[in-house]
């Protein structure tokens, strides 16, 4: 093996571009199944059909690249914002799939806004309910939008996930805590790179990320 693709989502047009880009073998985030088997039939027979008859070797992890405290998306973000005595936030069996932190200095919930769209790139919608500087703050990537809940009960200033729902717009103001919502996509994209990023210094292999943003 020679080459590494590393990508988001395993999507036939994701699948389209690690070939030709030269790739051995694609890691994504977001696989081909969810749970129960899936008939490889229609759609989903075009996208492994498009695997095998392009030698490209295809790995997926979703929750734990969530969660890795040296390569997910949370602790990953966490580093990137500059957050200081980080913890393990949101129980996921024994590990924790989210993490939370503090600041060394408090910061303006305006700046850190501003902080995580330079970090990602991504127009970032901010429900203000909170304390204005921000000391301390929670992360899960993707479609967290309920651990508001959790992250105002252990007294945390703000919350970051990826995308918003429409039930939880209340929680942050009625409950104290500003929320943070920076895409389901780009929150996901720093877990994959870091991992490209050990994997060529481990085993020397060439990565490359592909940038296929759902705009969700």
């Amino acid at each position: 093996m020679r080459k590494v693709v590393v990508a988001v989502d395993a999507s036939y047009n994701t699948f389209e571009m690690a070939a030709s880009r030269g790739a051995d073998m694609l890691v994504v985030h977001h696989g081909l199944f969810w749970g129960s088997p899936v008939p490889i039939v229609g759609p989903h027979a075009r996208r492994v059909r498009y695997l095998l008859e392009h030698g490209v070797s295809l790995y997926a992890a979703h929750l734990p690249l969530d969660a890795h405290v040296e390569v997910g998306n949370n602790w990953g973000l966490a580093r990137r914002l500059g957050l200081v005595d980080l913890e393990g936030f949101v129980p996921l069996a024994k590990t924790h799939l989210g993490v939370k932190g503090r600041f060394p200095e408090p910061i303006g919930l305006r700046r850190l806004a501003e902080l995580v769209e330079e970090a990602l790139g991504e127009q970032v919608l901010v429900h203000a309910g909170g304390p204005d500087p921000v000391s301390t703050l929670g992360i899960v990537s993707g479609g967290a939008a309920w651990e508001v809940v959790r992250a105002a009960q252990e007294g945390l200033d703000a919350f970051l996930t990826g995308e918003p729902k429409h039930e939880t717009f209340y929680e942050s103001y009625e409950r104290g805590i500003s929320s943070l919502f920076a895409g389901h996509y780009m929150t996901e994209t720093v877990g994959v790179r870091l991992l490209a990023e050990k994997l060529e210094a481990t085993f020397g292999l060439e990565t490359e990320f592909v940038m296929l943003p759902t705009g969700l």
